[in-house]
């Protein structure tokens, strides 16, 4: 493929290990800090190679991949640097948390940010409620 197409590559997965706050769609309220999650994650990964490494379709049919972003002279784990800037939670899921060998580090970043009480962790705890919730909250509201 000659190079400068690639660029006009597009595909939609979900980032293994790790859940952002929900932006709104098909007429759902977006959660809080999602708007901050969705910024964060373009400035970090906008005009960057970008390598994704598929495990498998989740449930709802989306590629769960972990992804990669070259900064500097190393490859960067997007799912881990999210958890570490507050932008993301552990996936906690009965089914489908995929971490490869990472869950160790993940749940290190996640506890770091807490710590710091930086992104979604700085929310009060009035208005931070964690993704997984959010979602189930809606699927028992029926919406």
């Amino acid at each position: 493929m000659p190079r400068g197409l690639i660029g006009d590559l597009q595909l939609h997965l979900r980032i293994a290990g790790i859940d952002a706050p929900e932006c709104a769609h098909f007429g759902k309220t977006a959660q809080p800090g999602s708007s901050e999650a969705l910024a964060w994650l373009r400035k970090y990964i906008l005009n960057r190679r970008v390598r994704a490494y598929i495990y498998r379709r989740d449930q709802y049919e989306r590629v769960v991949a972990s992804v990669k972003v070259r900064k500097g002279l190393f490859r960067r784990d997007v799912g881990v640097e999210m958890l570490k800037a507050g932008m993301a939670t552990i996936y906690e899921s009965k089914m489908g948390a995929e971490f490869g060998s990472l869950e160790k580090k993940y749940r290190e970043a996640e506890a770091m940010a807490k710590r710091q009480r930086i992104g979604i962790w700085a929310l009060s705890k009035k208005q931070f409620i964690s993704p997984g919730a959010y979602k189930k909250g809606l699927r028992e509201r029926g919406l």
